[in-house]
């Protein structure tokens, strides 16, 4: 077993090294973070899937569902395995670490690796779920944020863009240097061009999803009363233009759009639901790398403090409604909405403001900067509370086995 003392190494937001003593911290401290549930379910909780489970709000989705819903099932994700040179990511290090609280907590979860764009994944889901769960999903969540997809039936490569579309964009953003001093500045995005849309919009939208679903039902997998959600994220006028109105947009909407077809078929079929959750924002790896984002999230985080609701109370709340211990309220799209909190008047106001006042001088009395680098830096287990960085770690953790 490899056994190092860490230090964060990292290139503007992305970091070489993850730490899994931190990681582990991260996720413990989303499972006390995370409401108990309204009524402990009695023997074996319903059987749910989450898609894109190892971080940000999939990973969420993955604690609260075991804590909140008491739900049992499969979670898949796709992370990068420990080398010689370099640990693990930080959501391989996160998935061990969710693995172990769900067995602590006597909930059968099982964690796969992989590609879940492939068939080969689907296939293998619904093995599982035929031979270990009874034949019957119950719940789909479904999170993923990925830069590329291949089409299994034809073997084309798509790549996903962040652009604007129509016209260059100009806006401002929050970089860090290597000693953590921040720094407002203005970048331009060139316009979406050729194909970009729809590009991106074959990785984000919601062909995948459909694909799952249709495949677990052709399987005669899916329950009756069966619900399933995408998530999703609108976000403030600031960055609509770089990300509801870009690209990324185009790809959400195509997601919603999903969305009501499957809800459709889904109630016909087993009086099922399909929905799209919309979240607030936070702080994750897909979201540092949209221009504005890390400035409007700090921003956000000035304006509203600890009143910003964090990814694992949003996603208790969703698994209320998809469960039925709280009503289904969606909008006139179809959509859940559990941003109402970050998108109010006087909060967008507010940011807007202070958006407009922000460079390079005002930013640090302007926007929480100290809670957002900290908040970068715990996606990689490091800045954690709790956790000391001088005593060396294991790196070499295994991959969840299933509990036989």
């Amino acid at each position: 077993m490899s056994e190092r003392v860490l230090i964060p190494r990292n290139r503007g937001f992305l970091f070489l090294d993850a730490h899994p003593a931190g990681c582990a911290r991260v996720v413990a401290d989303m499972w006390r973070a995370c409401p108990d549930p309204v009524e402990v379910p009695d023997g074996d909780g319903p059987v749910a899937l989450v898609i894109g489970a190892s971080a940000g709000y999939g990973l969420a989705a993955t604690v609260a569902g075991l804590k909140r819903a008491g739900v049992r099932g499969i979670a898949v994700s796709f992370e990068k395995a420990p080398t010689e040179r370099r640990t693990a990511t930080g959501g391989w290090y996160r998935t061990a670490a969710t693995a172990d609280i769900a067995r602590a907590a006597g909930r059968d979860m099982v964690f796969l690796n992989g590609d879940a764009f492939s068939d080969a994944m689907k296939e293998q889901v619904a093995d599982l779920i035929e031979e270990r769960f009874g034949g019957r999903l119950d719940y789909l969540v479904y999170s993923v944020a990925a830069p590329r997809r291949t089409d299994p039936d034809t073997g084309a490569a798509y790549a996903s863009v962040l652009r604007p579309i129509g016209e260059a964009n100009r806006t401002k953003t929050l970089v860090f240097d290597d000693q953590g001093v921040p720094e407002v500045r203005e970048v331009e995005t060139a316009p979406a061009e050729g194909d970009d849309v729809e590009q991106t919009v074959a990785v984000m939208g919601g062909a995948d999803w459909e694909r799952w679903i249709d495949h677990l039902s052709g399987r005669g997998l899916v329950g009756e009363g069966f619900a399933t959600a995408a998530l999703s994220y609108i976000g403030s006028p600031l960055t609509a233009a770089i990300y509801r109105q870009g690209t990324i947009g185009a790809a959400k909407a195509h997601l919603e759009a999903t969305a009501r077809t499957l809800d459709e078929r889904l109630g016909k079929a087993v009086g099922g639901r399909a929905v799209t959750s919309v979240n607030g924002a936070a702080v994750t790896q897909s979201s540092t790398a949209i221009p504005g984002i890390a400035l409007y999230t700090g921003l956000l985080r000035g304006v509203l403090g600890e009143a910003l609701v964090p990814p694992v109370r949003q996603l208790a709340e969703l698994w209320d409604q998809l469960t039925g211990a709280a009503p289904l309220a969606v909008d006139e799209e179809g959509r859940i909405r559990l941003d109402t909190w970050e998108l109010t008047d006087g909060v967008q106001t507010s940011v807007a403001e202070r958006w407009e006042a922000a460079t390079t001088d005002t930013i640090a009395a302007l926007a929480d900067l100290d809670w957002f680098h900290a908040e970068v830096r715990r996606l990689y287990g490091f800045s954690v509370p709790g956790v000391d960085y001088t005593v060396p770690v294991t790196t070499d953790v295994p991959w969840p086995a299933p509990v036989s």
